[in-house]
This record gives structure tokens, C-alpha cells and sequence, in this order.
């Protein structure tokens, strides 16, 4: 049964989206996943499921919004998907406490960085399916606006190899 990482969009963050996460993993039980397992209270989840990562992103969708009231974004990755964003990290000389993998749905096209706005001293970089940022000095008064990844998550280098860590195990 293939293992899976399933990145909520919004949960926890900034006072929006409340979930615990002892109902999300009660979610992944209703649809039968296993070896379920949250990682930090932002909506990360790893667990075993059968088909494929697309309809286990479809079920999890529904049953956010039977729960929310509203569309939840919920990002899926296989195992050796999240080890490879984890290991193609283009910043990996850079702390892993400031980059970030903006997780997508979909292959960013080519010119999704020519118009990121707010640019400092971040570095981007696209991979197969995220757009990876560097933040130089940090996050916290940074005035990045990424339009290709409105509808993104984005986790850091060291949740991101949490979770590979966790999946791979399963």
C-alpha cells in the first residue's frame, strides 16, 4: 500500500483555518487510510492509502469541506516525491529554517518568476511540481508575492525532511 504526505493549504496558520489534528487523523480513518500519522499542528499528515495520489486528494478535499464549511487545499506527495523535493533543494547551503518548497499542484510553468513582486534578498528557484525560496535574512519582514503560488503550501526544509523521514518509514 504506497505511503503518502498530504499538505493541507491555510490550516493553523495566523488564526485561520482551525483543525486539530486528532480530527484530521479521525478524517483519514473515515476513508480508510492507515498508519496515520500529523506532524505539527499546520496540517501535515502522513498515512498508507490505496489508489492513487489524486484520489486520495480528492477524499480528503470532501471530507474538509463536509468539516469547514469551505474548500480546504490539500497538496499530496508519494513518499519518494517529498524525498525528492527534500533532496533537489537548490538552497541546501542555505539554513534549512529559511527555505521553503511552495508545494503545487501542478508543474509551474517557465515564467513563473517573472512577476514576483516584493523581491529582497530571496532567491528563487522552480523544481517539478514547487517553487523552492530561499529567504536570506528571513521570513518574518519579507514582502515576497509569488502569483504562480496563490494556490500553494509551503512547508520548510526541516518539516519537509520531517515528513520524508516519516512517510519513508511506513
Amino acid at each position: 500500500m504506497p505511503s503518502y504526505v498530504a499538505l493541507l493549504r491555510a490550516v493553523n496558520v495566523g488564526g485561520t483555518g482551525k483543525l486539530a489534528m486528532s480530527d484530521l487523523k479521525a478524517m483519514c480513518l473515515e476513508e480508510g487510510f492507515t498508519k496515520i500519522t500529523t506532524y505539527i499542528a499546520s496540517g501535515n499528515v502522513v498515512f498508507c492509502a490505496e489508489g492513487s495520489a489524486a484520489q486520495v486528494k480528492a477524499a480528503l478535499e470532501r471530507r474538509l469541506l463536509d468539516y469547514a464549511g469551505k474548500p480546504v487545499g490539500v497538496i499530496v506527495r508519494t513518499a519518494d516525491e517529498m524525498a525528492a523535493v527534500h533532496r533537489f533543494n537548490p538552497f541546501a547551503d542555505q539554513p534549512p529554517n529559511r527555505v521553503v518548497a511552495i508545494f503545487l499542484d501542478e508543474p509551474p510553468p517557465a515564467d513563473a518568476l517573472d512577476d514576483v513582486r516584493g523581491r529582497g534578498d530571496e532567491e528563487l528557484r522552480l523544481g517539478s511540481c514547487e517553487i523552492y525560496v530561499a529567504y536570506g535574512t528571513g521570513m518574518r519582514d519579507s514582502k515576497l508575492k509569488i502569483p504562480a503560488a496563490a494556490r500553494g503550501t509551503a512547508r520548510n526544509i526541516n518539516t519537509i525532511a520531517k515528513l520524508s523521514e516519516m512517510a519513508a518509514s511506513l
